[in-house]
C-alpha cells in the first residue's frame, strides 16, 4: 500500500459564539485538511488548526511543512511499514506538531481501513461511546452563569470552566455564579490556561475548597514550563491538578510523571504530533498510575473524530473534551462520529468513516 498522494485544503468555519480563554479569542475556526491517497485506492483524511499562542503553529507553517517536508518524505512510501513512517514523521522536522497530526491521523485512518476496522478497535477498541464536557468560555461572572445553564439544559453534566484571564477574585465570583446557577449535581472543571502564578493558584484553589465549590480538577494552572510551580500548586492543594500545555511530547510527560508534578495529563494530538506519539504519552502516564484526558484545539469533527478514536481506544483515557464541533456554526463532514447530545458514538465504518469533506466550495470524496 503505497503513498501516491498528500493533498492539503483549507477551511473556515464560524463559531456561533466567540471562544474565549485566558490565552485568546476565537471567531473562525481555522484548518488545514490534509487528504492522503494511497495506490489501492484507501483515501485517508487529517486536519490541522493553526493554534500560535499554544503549538506556534499557524495556517501557513502548517501547510509549508506538509507540502514542502513530510509531503516529499511520505511519497512512495509502502504504509505497511507504518513503524518506519511514523519514526520517520517524528524525527523529519522539529516542532510543527499540529502538521504531523493531521498527516499522522490520515496515515492511521489508511492503515485501519486497510485493515477493515475502525480505528479505535485499530488502537484497542476499549469502548465506543464517550461522554464530552462542554466549555464556558471566560467572560463576566453573569455571562458565564447563563452559558452554563443552558449547556446543562442541553443535557451536557460535566462543565469545563475557563478562568485564568483577569484577578484571582473574579475568577472565584465567576465559579461562585457558575455553582449556585447549575447546582450541585453538576460536574465543574477548570481551566486557567498557564494564567495564575503557583502561589496564587495555591490560594485560589485552597479558597474554593473551603468554600465546598467541588471542583473535579483544575487545568494547566500556571505556565506551561514551571514545572516547579506545577508540582507546587499538586502538592499544596487537594484538588486533582492536571497538566495540558506542559506536556506536548513524551519526554515531557515522562518529566512531569517522574516528578508527581500533576495527578493527571491532557493529552491533544495537536501537541503530540498525532497518534503514534499520543498513544507513548499515555502508557507512560498508565504505567506511573496516571489517567488522561483526551482534548482538542477548535477543530471540526474531522479532527475531533481522530481524537475520539484515540481516546475510545484506551482504558487509561478516562475523560474527554471534544465539544468544540458543537461550538461551529456548521459541519464540513460528511461521516466520523455521532453527538447524541453530551453522548459520542463512533462509527463502526472503517477507519475514521470521513465519507466526504466540503471545503474551499468543492465536495471531497473519500
Amino acid at each position: 500500500m503505497k503513498i501516491e498522494q498528500i493533498e492539503t485544503y483549507k477551511a473556515a468555519v464560524p463559531l456561533i459564539k466567540p471562544f474565549k480563554t485566558a490565552l485568546r479569542t476565537v471567531t473562525v475556526a481555522e484548518s488545514v485538511i490534509v487528504k492522503i491517497t494511497c495506490d489501492n485506492g484507501i483515501i485517508g483524511w487529517g486536519e490541522a488548526p493553526p493554534t500560535v499562542v499554544i503549538t506556534g503553529d499557524s495556517m501557513s507553517s502548517i501547510e509549508f511543512a506538509i507540502k514542502d517536508v513530510i509531503a516529499p518524505f511520505l511519497k512512495n512510501k509502502n504504509l505497511i511499514n507504518y513503524e518506519f513512517i511514523f519514526q520517520g514523521l517524528k524525527t523529519i522536522l522539529v516542532g510543527n506538531s499540529s502538521a504531523k497530526a493531521a498527516v499522522d491521523m490520515a496515515l492511521y485512518d489508511c492503515l485501519s481501513q486497510y485493515c477493515k476496522l475502525p480505528l479505535y478497535q485499530f488502537l484497542g477498541g476499549h469502548k465506543r461511546e464517550l461522554e464530552t464536557d462542554f466549555t464556558v468560555s471566560v467572560n463576566g461572572p453573569e455571562e458565564m452563569g447563563d452559558d452554563a445553564v443552558s449547556y446543562t439544559q442541553q443535557g451536557f453534566n460535566v462543565l469545563k470552566v475557563k478562568v485564568g484571564k483577569d484577578d484571582i477574585a473574579t475568577d472565584i465570583e465567576r465559579i461562585k455564579e457558575i455553582r449556585k446557577r447549575v447546582g450541585s449535581g453538576i460536574k465543574i472543571r477548570l481551566d486557567a490556561n498557564q494564567g495564575w502564578a503557583p502561589k496564587d493558584a495555591v490560594r485560589a484553589i485552597r479558597k474554593l475548597e473551603d468554600s465546598g465549590l467541588n471542583i473535579e480538577l483544575v487545568e494547566q494552572p500556571v505556565k506551561a514550563d514551571d514545572i516547579e510551580g506545577l508540582k507546587q500548586v499538586t502538592d499544596n492543594v487537594e484538588t486533582l491538578i492536571m497538566a495540558d500545555e506542559s506536556v506536548f511530547t513524551p519526554k515531557q510527560a515522562f518529566q512531569v510523571l517522574k516528578t508527581r508534578s500533576a495527578d493527571l495529563i491532557n493529552i491533544k494530538l495537536m501537541k503530540a504530533g498525532g497518534i503514534y506519539q499520543a498513544q507513548i504519552i499515555n502508557q507512560l502516564a498508565e504505567t506511573c498510575g496516571v489517567e488522561c484526558m483526551v482534548g482538542s484545539m477548535i477543530e471540526t469533527h474531522l479532527g475531533i473524530t481522530a481524537a475520539a478514536h484515540f481516546a475510545a481506544s484506551k482504558q487509561n483515557i478516562t475523560r474527554y473534551d471534544f465539544d468544540a464541533p458543537l461550538m461551529l456554526s456548521k459541519n464540513i463532514i460528511d461521516g466520523g462520529i455521532q453527538y447524541h447530545q453530551r453522548f459520542i458514538t463512533l462509527s463502526e465504518e472503517p477507519g475514521l468513516g470521513i465519507k466526504q469533506v466540503n471545503v474551499e466550495g468543492r465536495v471531497l470524496h473519500g
